[in-house]
Formats: structure tokens, C-alpha cells, sequence
């Protein structure tokens, strides 16, 4: 699956879209030049158990090392992924 990304000024989507259908998505925005809050992430509900929302996440991770940007996780689901996976802490905001 390819993420996609769609930023325009301080509000941002990282998503994966198949055959013109919205597969899952991850919404943030940026707060200053050095954080991003994940307010929202979204899975199609024939793709929930396939970890679709864990690569995006995990995408928005790799998105934060490279721009050196902090993680506020505020959704649910950000949070979980978050709380299970301590190698993502050194980009915990």
C-alpha cells in the first residue's frame, strides 16, 4: 500500500487510497515548526484488522524523524499505537 501525503499549511493527511476509495487516512496539524498533533485517524471498515491504521502511523513517525517535529497524539487510536510502541517515544511531544 502507498501513503500519500497532502499538506497545506498547518493542517495535514496522510492516506491511502485504492481503486478511487479511501482506505485509511491519518489527520494532523502543525501547532509551530516543531510539533504535529494526530487528531484523527480513519480505516475503512473492510481494512480494520489489516494494521492499515498502525502504517499510517508509523508513516506520520518517519514524517516527524525527517522534519525533526514532535507527536502529539490526541486521538484514540494515536494514543493506543503510541502507548504500545516504545520505539516511537523519541518523537513523543
Amino acid at each position: 500500500m502507498h501513503i500519500q501525503e497532502s499538506i497545506n499549511g498547518n493542517e495535514g493527511r496522510f492516506y491511502i487510497q485504492q481503486d478511487d476509495e479511501l482506505t485509511g487516512e491519518v489527520l494532523f496539524t502543525k501547532h509551530n515548526n516543531h510539533e504535529i498533533e494526530i487528531y484523527h485517524t480513519e480505516v475503512a471498515e473492510k481494512e480494520q484488522g489489516h494494521h492499515v491504521g498502525e502504517q499510517l502511523i508509523e508513516h506520520a513517525v518517519d514524517y516527524a524523524r525527517q522534519n525533526q517535529l514532535k507527536i502529539t497524539p490526541s486521538c484514540t487510536f494515536a494514543k493506543a499505537v503510541f502507548a504500545r510502541n516504545k520505539s516511537y517515544q523519541d518523537v513523543l511531544a
